[in-house]
């Protein structure tokens, strides 16, 4: 549970976040992995995340349903079936928080260094993106972080940018595979008491933050040309990998020290009384 201003003010950041990454921003979602990955723990904040992603799914499908279709999805989906599976069981055998940080910043990064692949080589990179085994690979490395850390938003979407998809475009099968698979997930969270009454009370706190990201996303991403998104994903994708892979938090704070510093001084008080 939420226990005070400062933490209900850092969980509404993170479901901005995904309210803007739903809206077209996906390397931004990755913020609100670290907040929520802070405030709750690694494994525990993806029962928390999960019902606000899907929150946001439904808001934004509408406005992206004419761009896109399902082909891509399906070509995806029995690969990041496969991802889901293997990223259930890590959950269920995984008790140390930086190897589940490093797990999903690996997935992350490799994707990234695939980007730089097509820069560097071109004409290698466009015959990997349209190979067989490149989608098997995104589709199980999708699966296993969205799964981990609700975090394959990157992943997906670096996917689709080596297609080199337009922007609008990647974004509206971006909407229609986060939809499907964020509602798969239900059952599997759940099994694992990922998902509970006391978590979606917190949800309903936050839900606030992801209506108010989506309506920000929506006027910005009209407005944002198909390099400066490209480049804006490649770098919160690049930030997010390396501070997953090189930073772990401090595993005997209570709170994360951002926290502590927004709490009322009361609360210190109360707690020498």
């Amino acid at each position: 549970m939420l226990s005070g201003p400062g933490e209900l003010l850092l969980a509404l950041l993170a479901a901005f976040c995904i309210g803007m990454s739903k809206a077209g921003f996906s390397g931004i979602s990755l913020i609100s992995v670290f907040i929520m990955a802070e405030l709750y723990g690694v494994v525990p904040s993806t029962g928390i995340v999960l019902p606000l992603l899907i929150f946001a799914d439904v808001a934004v499908y509408p406005a992206f349903k004419k761009y896109g279709s399902w082909k891509p999805v399906w070509s995806l989906l029995p690969a990041t079936v496969a991802g889901l599976a293997i990223g259930w069981w890590l959950l269920g055998v995984i008790t140390s928080e930086p190897t589940a940080r490093r797990v999903i910043g690996g997935c992350i990064l490799g994707m990234v260094l695939l980007q730089a692949l097509r820069i560097w080589k071109p004409a290698l990179s466009d015959r990997l993106a349209h190979s067989r085994s490149f989608g098997s690979a995104a589709g199980v490395a999708g699966g296993i972080t969205t799964m981990l850390a609700n975090a394959a938003g990157p992943v997906i979407q670096l996917y689709l940018l080596s297609r080199r998809l337009p922007k609008m475009e990647l974004l509206g099968i971006g909407a229609r595979f986060f939809l499907l698979v964020n509602i798969m997930k239900l059952p599997l969270s759940g099994s694992l008491n990922l998902i509970t009454p006391v978590t979606l009370m917190d949800n309903a706190k936050c839900v606030p933050g992801v209506v108010a990201g989506i309506l920000i996303g929506k006027w910005l991403i009209q407005r944002v040309s198909q390099r400066v998104f490209e480049w804006m994903v490649i770098s919160f994708a690049v930030l997010a990998a390396g501070r997953l892979l090189f930073f772990t938090p401090d595993q005997h704070r209570s709170r994360p020290a951002a926290v502590i510093q927004l709490l009322p001084v009361l609360e210190s008080e109360q707690g020498e009384e």
